[in-house]
């Protein structure tokens, strides 16, 4: 006999939660911070020619990135910094947003390191990581008569 769990959570509070999270962070009693940490999700697709990454980053700009291939590692890594200012003289909040992520991934064999592209548009990053020639050719489908 098999036995599931699952935990369930009711869509109200997780609703009115969420709704209140700006009031609820501002009189936080741990500790008086509540800290969320945020890494994008990647997807990875292969195709005949390249591996490809696409990585959701809304609100970045193609400056805030660093793309890096050191050995047979890739590092994707974003750091963004924002300020909020207030010129009414009675401030009684003033918001910095300070965000940063850094992803790795390890490349296989195949993948000319040389070539490897990036591109960031409308708020997705993506990474093309071409196939060498003999990775290409190894991917080809190869018919099989049956006798």
């Amino acid at each position: 006999m098999s036995t599931n769990l699952a935990k369930t959570s009711p869509l109200f509070p997780a609703f009115f939660d969420d709704m209140f999270k700006p009031w609820k962070d501002l009189f936080d009693t741990n500790g008086g911070r509540s800290w969320t940490a945020t890494v994008p999700a990647v997807n990875v697709t292969e195709e005949k020619d390249a591996f490809k990454l696409s990585l959701a980053a809304p609100g970045m700009r193609k400056e805030d990135f660093n793309v890096d291939v050191e050995g047979d590692m890739l590092t994707i890594s974003a750091e963004k910094e924002e300020k909020k200012e207030s010129s009414d003289e009675k401030v009684s909040r003033e918001e910095y947003n300070y965000s940063s992520f850094s992803r790795s991934f390890r490349l296989p064999e195949t993948v000319k390191r040389d070539s490897i592209g990036a591109l960031y548009q409308d708020g997705v990053l993506k990474v093309t990581l071409p196939k060498k020639e003999e990775a290409r050719k190894n991917g080809e489908t190869k018919k099989i008569d049956v006798h």
